[in-house]
């Protein structure tokens, strides 16, 4: 699910073009990662949101292990938290202002794990300006999002969807973002039958679905 990210433009360049992209991944088999509770695993009851320590387990964890505890991770301001080897990069995703005391949860938070390529088309989509993509990048949810409209971006609120029906508030996801969005004409839209689907279809910011296992967690 993509949308406005936050304003962390500069820390994303910075961590994500220096990056080389891993090798595809489309055929791993994974399981959602465990939702993150109000605390970290191990930590105090009332660590901070804001916390590193808190932000490195949420958003880390919006990638398979054996990504997320080698990725670069940023906050929600952009600022590096950890440096990462492996070439990918998690950061908050959610476009909604930040709560005063942090996000409640890792679902809320909305994170995202992507390769460098990924990072490019997300930096294009905020911008409204064409990617120089080389190839295909791919971006991890495995703490789902907090909805989206399958057919129009940038719409936070299911009240504003265009069709109530074509609202869905993700689970765990991998994402696939076309360097040529036509590539993936003629794919289903349908995000019901747990297959791979496409969103924002016939757009230039079309890119593919694909549920693993807890999508329909958070969906009625």
């Amino acid at each position: 699910m993509m949308k406005i990210f936050p304003g962390i433009i500069g820390g994303v360049a910075l961590a994500a073009c220096s990056q080389v992209s891993p090798e595809n991944p489309s055929a791993v088999e994974v399981s959602a990662a465990p939702e993150i509770a109000e605390t970290t695993s191990g930590g105090p009851e009332d660590i901070s949101h804001l916390s590193a320590e808190w932000q490195i387990e949420a958003y880390s964890t919006a990638g398979p292990s054996f990504i997320g505890e080698n990725a670069t991770i940023l906050s929600v301001d952009g600022t590096v938290l950890r440096e990462g080897t492996n070439g990918w990069t998690c950061m908050p995703g959610n476009p909604r202002p930040v709560p005063e005391g942090g996000w409640g949860s890792a679902h809320e938070a909305m994170p995202v794990c992507g390769d460098s390529e990924a990072f490019k088309w997300m930096m294009a989509y905020m911008n409204n300006t064409e990617h120089d993509m080389l190839h295909d990048g791919y971006m991890w949810m495995l703490h789902g999002d907090m909805g989206e409209d399958n057919t129009k971006a940038g719409v936070l609120n299911k009240a504003d969807a265009e069709d109530p029906a074509n609202w869905i508030e993700s689970g765990a996801h991998l994402m696939r973002m076309p360097k040529d969005p036509s590539s993936l004409d003629g794919m289903t839209t349908d995000f019901r039958s747990g297959a791979p689907y496409v969103m924002f279809s016939g757009t230039p910011w079309a890119h593919l679905m694909i549920p693993v296992e807890g999508y329909y967690d958070y969906s009625e």
